[in-house]
């Protein structure tokens, strides 16, 4: 939220320890069993925050489950704000679908179109029971019409932050949602809490009035979890904890922009399929939506999120990944590249020019967190369909640095087996900018003939999902796949991942 308000006094409350607690459910538990999913949003929140303050709630969710750094993207995508980011947690989908830039969005967006995951619970499962409720108006009242919740959604309760003071906004909401959680149980619910931002604003994430607004949020997040284990029913019961956040602060305070702190989110997990633990490859925030959505065997194909990260050849690259050469602007601790590409697949460099920036001379494989920092503020942060480890071509930092001729090179996939298909289905996400006379080019070759291209970019492509259809011809029985970035002088970049064929 961007509301630099005062901060009202924090309401001091007693809190149950929650040291020594059983995790929320198994990963092997009968699927006979009742699902139940409690969303918890905190509104500003920091991962490095709560793993370094006094937050035993949270504490006890990720020593029994799993925590994971997210990121997100930056204006001109979105800027990072409460609006495009409760949106992209909701409704699991990226803001180039949903449509929500900003705090005030009126009815321009796509809400109907990519609805919330209640209500999509409620669309596909209407025996469920749904529950949100919140403290900044628009997740789930607004004049317009177009809470980020809908109206779909069975249960929703609305406090104003603004008009109690969000501490004690918040403190209603913990005892309102701990009884309702307690008595009725809803199958699937979201709570929201918004005095960690307002905090964020006061004093800024190193400032003391945000320890205290995150410390008191945890105890609002142990009242939240007692309740559950208090029910009747509990043992009975399968629960799934998620929490997670719309955006980071600067230590200054503030949001909006597109540093790390401000791009920075979170998912905690907690209950049956989580894999306890730090992921190998972080999740990304609209997968919150569709693990939901998983719980009750829903499935959206239409989601930019998935339930159970997907397999990617460039994410086997995570554990090789080297700290910076030239890139002065990562830091050392962040490894983030390497030019080793994985198993099966190739580099052809042959007409690349000499010197240049030793990350990106040809095709490199790197990961949001080392690329965005070698370059801020030029769009790589828009590249959000990619997750994990992803191939890029950049000749734009390539030419940071002394060099001669111009940048060419190739990325060639292994051979895929086509044999008796008439048809083939090449998908892959794709992030591109264009200038100069630069050429991005994907070409086919079938049985090692040559190469002939079936898809070239004259224009910007922003985080697009690319499904191409290649004729197989008749008895070919493999397909090799070349992205081939020519001719670049200084001219901007090309991102690909999770590259499959399908025949």
């Amino acid at each position: 939220m961007n509301r630099p308000l005062a901060i009202t006094a924090l309401a001091i409350a007693a809190a149950t320890s929650l040291l020594a607690v059983p995790a929320f459910g198994t990963a092997d538990a009968p699927a006979a069993r009742p699902q139940k999913v409690l969303v918890i949003g905190i509104d500003g929140a920091m991962l490095s925050k709560i793993q370094a303050f006094d937050t035993p709630a949270l504490k006890s969710l990720i020593s029994s489950g799993s925590a994971a750094k997210t990121s997100l993207y930056a204006s001109p995508f979105a800027p990072t704000l409460s609006g495009p980011g409760w949106a992209t947690n909701a409704t699991g989908v990226w803001p180039d679908k949903h449509k929500v830039k900003s705090n005030s969005w009126g009815t321009g967006t796509n809400l109907t179109q990519y609805p919330d995951f209640l209500t999509r619970l409620e669309r596909a499962r209407p025996e469920l029971s749904t529950y949100a409720i919140a403290d900044w108006t628009p997740l789930t009242t607004n004049s317009a019409g177009q809470a980020i919740f809908s109206d779909a959604v069975q249960k929703k309760v609305t406090y104003d932050g603004d008009a109690l003071g969000w501490a004690a906004a918040d403190a209603r909401i913990a005892t309102e949602a701990a009884a309702y959680l307690k008595d009725t149980g809803p199958d699937a619910s979201f709570v929201y809490f918004g005095n960690v931002d307002i905090a964020g604003h006061s004093c800024g994430a190193a400032g003391a009035c945000y320890r205290t607004a995150t410390e008191q949020t945890d105890k609002h997040v142990g009242t939240l979890l007692d309740a559950v284990r208090a029910r009747p029913t509990y043992a009975n019961e399968d629960w799934t904890i998620l929490v997670t956040a719309d955006h980071g602060h600067t230590e200054a305070g503030g949001h909006g922009g597109s540093s790390v702190p401000e791009r920075s989110s979170f998912i905690i997990r907690n209950g049956p399929g989580t894999t306890p633990g730090t992921p190998a490859i972080a999740p990304k925030n609209v997968d919150l939506a569709a693990i939901v959505l998983s719980r009750f065997g829903v499935t959206v194909p239409e989601l930019d999120g998935v339930a159970t990260t997907p397999a990617d050849p460039f994410d086997s690259l995570v554990g090789s990944l080297q700290s910076r050469l030239d890139e002065t602007g990562v830091p050392t601790d962040v490894k983030g590249w390497t030019h080793s590409a994985p198993t099966g697949w190739t580099i052809d460099n042959a007409g690349l020019g000499t010197g240049g920036v030793r990350e990106w001379q040809g095709w490199s494989f790197t990961t949001d967190d080392f690329w965005t920092r070698a370059a801020p503020d030029q769009q790589r942060e828009s590249n959000v369909r990619a997750r994990g480890v992803f191939a890029v071509a950049d000749s734009d930092e390539w030419a940071d640095k002394t060099r001669s001729g111009l940048f060419n090179s190739k990325l060639v996939s292994p051979a895929y087996d086509v044999s008796g298909s008439g048809s083939a289905t090449v998908s892959f996400s794709s992030h591109y900018l264009k200038s100069g006379n630069e050429t991005a080019t994907v070409l086919a070759s079938f049985d090692g003939g040559t190469p002939k291209p079936i898809l070239t970019y004259t224009a910007d492509v922003i985080a697009k999902q690319e499904r191409l259809t290649v004729p197989v011809p008749a008895g070919a029985h493999t397909l090799k796949l070349t992205w081939s970035l020519t001719n670049g002088d200084n001219d901007w970049y090309w991102a690909i991942d999770s590259p499959q064929v399908t025949s």
